[in-house]
């Protein structure tokens, strides 16, 4: 199966004054395309930091990350802010949205990235609120949404530009019981369509339902599970 995104003896150190930080302490992965995986472990386990890495956020001090064939690791700022706008969707813990725009507004964001927004892509906008249940709320403001319709925006300009795969950052942190098993639900028929999703989460019961869990602990990886193919 082909590879969505390798890393290989992944480090990254934070200089802090006098102080060195190292919060990626050789991290080597392979994530096939069309896996689901959670990436665990504690509070300074260097999951965040390594999800900033994958979403081409940050760079990492030394190792290789590829993304397909392409050696991220080796970009351009101008090469890396193209992949984030082209191949990488991002959902967020706190959505992220613009409160001045609509939903449809929020959703064509990454759009612009690009240039002017054609009918086309208007139209495609529509289809993924309507996808993820939103089709009526498009003249919305986040403000006039619930937490739960709010991520589901999210989730709806993750996917605005196609992308490879979708990381997802504590995606289910803010949201009752019931709205997270509908948000999970999304993300596992985002998988059955044939999308990569690499979630951070601390919750094991939203770690289950991805295919595969990988622990990290102080920078290196702990634990590596596949649960189901």
């Amino acid at each position: 199966m082909k590879s969505a995104v390798r890393v290989q003896d992944l480090r990254k150190v934070y200089v802090l004054g006098d102080e060195e930080v190292h919060a990626l302490r050789g991290v080597t992965l392979e994530f096939p395309e069309g896996d689901y995986v959670a990436i665990m472990g504690p509070s300074g386990s260097g999951k965040s930091t390594f999800l900033n890495v994958l979403g081409c956020l940050d760079r990492p001090s030394s190792g290789n990350y590829f993304l397909g064939d392409d050696d991220v690791a080796r970009m351009t700022d101008d090469e890396l802010s193209e992949i984030r706008a082209s191949r990488i969707g991002f959902v967020f813990q706190s959505y992220n949205l613009i409160p001045q725009l609509t939903v449809l507004e929020n959703i064509e964001v990454p759009l612009y990235y690009r240039g002017r927004v054609t009918p086309a892509d208007r139209e495609r906008c529509k289809e993924l609120a309507a996808l993820v249940g939103l089709g009526n709320r498009l003249n919305h403001r986040p403000t006039q949404l619930s937490g739960g319709q709010q991520q589901r925006a999210g989730i709806a300009r993750s996917l605005v530009n196609n992308p490879r795969f979708v990381l997802a950052d504590e995606p289910t942190g803010n949201l009752d019981s019931v709205t997270t098993s509908e948000i999970l639900t999304m993300l596992d028929n985002l998988n059955a369509a044939g999308k990569t999703i690499i979630l951070v989460t601390h919750e094991d019961e939203v770690a289950h339902r991805a295919k595969r869990i990988v622990r990290l602990k102080d920078g290196a990886l702990q634990s590596d599970q596949r649960l189901r193919d």
